[in-house]
């Protein structure tokens, strides 16, 4: 009984972070953040959050919600890139295929899955600090997000990408590796750094909330 009523309350967090996210990728501007040649994020927060939380497992599958919305989104909102997330958008001779699928949904399912690693690793040093492995694991859950998409867009899109955001790259003077780089550092650092904040601060609520109720 009282491991059927686990199950149970398992199963209504997951569909609670779920939920989160969803709501998260619907409210414009506060899920996706369009930035013109790509979307920044915030929805992995709740991913990271539930994967320390909840475990891998479930972690990963609230990721992969994370993955749908992304697919959704740029299926029926897309942008001049969208094809790199989405098989079912085009751009002139330009398509997403198979591997738009892996960029969209491995990622976000992975960011559900390193951070809670990355939490008991650091709390096996830290002790009884909370603070510094949770924020760790907000690191690790936000870059590989962004590592993972821009690495694989690079490995799987790089000509139509490139070509895509010509301009941008002409005027960083750099290759489609460099444009790369630079959204890597100009997007992805601030969000590890948000991600390092918002999941330490959150983290240590819900932590205890967590802890008083078992």
């Amino acid at each position: 009984m009282k491991t059927e009523h686990a199950k149970t309350r398992r199963l209504v967090e997951v569909a609670l972070f779920s939920a989160i996210v969803v709501v998260l990728a619907t409210v414009p501007f506060l899920g996706y953040i369009p930035l013109g040649f790509i979307n920044a994020t915030t929805i992995h927060i709740p991913v990271i959050l539930a994967s320390v939380l909840l475990g891998p497992k479930e972690g990963a599958m609230v990721g992969g919600v994370f993955g749908l919305t992304s697919l959704v989104k740029n299926t029926v909102q897309p942008n001049l890139t969208s094809f790199v997330f989405t098989p079912f958008y085009a751009v002139g001779d330009v398509s997403g295929n198979f591997w738009s699928l892996v960029i969209c949904l491995a990622p976000r399912i992975l960011v559900g899955v390193v951070p809670y690693f990355v939490y008991r690793l650091v709390k096996k040093v830290a002790g009884r600090s909370e603070a510094l492995p949770l924020a760790a694991a907000g690191i690790s859950g936000a870059l590989t997000n962004t590592l993972l998409v821009m690495n694989l867009i690079y490995l799987f899109f790089a000509e139509p990408y490139g070509a895509a955001n010509a301009g941008k790259i002409a005027e960083l003077g750099s290759g489609v590796y460099g444009f790369i780089l630079a959204t890597i550092v100009t997007s992805g650092i601030p969000e590890a750094l948000a991600a390092a904040v918002l999941v330490a601060a959150l983290g240590k609520v819900l932590l205890a909330v967590r802890r008083r109720m078992q």
